[in-house]
């Protein structure tokens, strides 16, 4: 990766600043660009790391000139600019629209275009029978990735896939230890609710893993642990050593009683690496036959890959993952260490 440029598009998000965290004091890259639309973001991450190595774009992924410019002379990108958020998509659906699916085609086509060697697109467990406006808006972009892939060998564009990364903006996490702080009931939709545990730097190994090894129209899936939320809600209140009281308020819309990272059909043809699974694309062509005349008959003894099915962690288990948390680290064992930025 000597003397390769590598974009990263979102990259003032918390996922940006853990691949610089990753590759800024490494040699695997000579120049990391930094592409978003939050010119104060931008201005403090320059400020806080005054590296000559990180270039800033500004620029929107909907705008392709924009995305034009900044990639010209890329060799890899790394896709993360999205609209992340359940609640602002089920308003604002065709913005969702705008950002994941037409703006990742945006960076597909620019990365053709200017003959990029790489391409890594991040995805969700929510894209996977999806039952809201951002899953369904990932689940095109997934989609847009694989039909883009056809044909070509350059860029190899693959994609990643995964859950809820912890302490992430708008998990439940910071949630809930606000709650503990505050003395406040810690609230619980459904304490059988679960949901896969990953933390930042595993996403981060995720997308190092799927630009490593992949081929065009790939998804790539780490196995990941699963905990149930009261499960999380009772290691939290050990960590902090609080007694508030767990209340259960109630499934909210939009949410599942657990994810799933694999669907059966993907199942069916997935590669375990081990720790990850490989999901090769559909290359099925236009002649229907191939769709609607043959099947699978082995397909009704395969399951999904969900956060139900997985390895449950129990109360200590997830106690141990939580303490890798730079917020946990901090409040529990007094470190000094630094925060993910929104």
């Amino acid at each position: 990766m000597k003397d390769k440029t590598l974009l990263i598009t979102g990259g003032t998000g918390s996922f940006g600043n853990a691949v610089l965290r990753r590759f800024l004091n490494t040699k695997e890259f000579s120049e990391i660009r930094i592409f978003s639309r939050d010119e104060k973001k931008q201005d403090d991450l320059r400020k806080k790391l005054n590296n000559p190595k990180v270039k800033f774009y500004i620029g929107d992924v909907r705008d392709y000139r924009s995305v034009e410019r900044a990639v010209r002379g890329v060799d890899y990108i790394f896709h993360a600019a999205a609209l992340k958020q359940v609640p602002s998509c089920e308003f604002f659906p065709i913005e969702a629209v705008k950002t994941n699916v037409l703006g990742a085609e945006n960076v597909m086509e620019a990365a053709i275009q200017n003959k990029v060697k790489n391409v890594v697109i991040l995805s969700t467990d929510k894209a996977v029978y999806p039952i809201n406006a951002m899953g369904i808006s990932k689940a095109m972009m997934e989609k847009t990735m694989v039909a883009m892939s056809r044909g070509i060998t350059k860029p190899v564009m693959c994609g990643t896939r995964y859950g809820n990364v912890m302490a992430s903006r708008g998990s439940v996490i910071p949630l809930f230890v606000k709650q503990i702080k505050e003395g406040k009931p810690i609230t619980v939709t459904d304490p059988h609710m679960t949901r896969f545990m990953m933390t930042l730097e595993e996403a981060v190994e995720l997308v190092w893993f799927a630009f490593n090894n992949g081929k065009p129209g790939d998804m790539f899936v780490q196995k990941a642990p699963a905990a149930t939320i009261e499960t999380l809600a009772k290691a939290l209140k050990e960590l902090y050593k609080a007694d508030n009281e767990i209340k259960i308020i109630g499934t909210r819309h939009g949410e599942k009683l657990y994810e799933t990272l694999v669907n059966r059909e993907e199942m069916a043809k997935a590669i375990d690496l081990g720790g990850y699974y490989r999901i090769p694309a559909d290359n099925r062509d236009l002649n229907y036959e191939r769709y609607f005349s043959k099947g699978e008959p082995d397909m009704e003894k395969v399951k999904d890959y969900h956060s139900h099915n997985t390895e449950r962690l129990d109360v200590e288990g997830t106690k141990k993952l939580l303490l890798k948390l730079p917020l946990i680290r901090k409040d529990v064992l007094g470190e000094d260490v630094e925060q993910y930025p929104d």
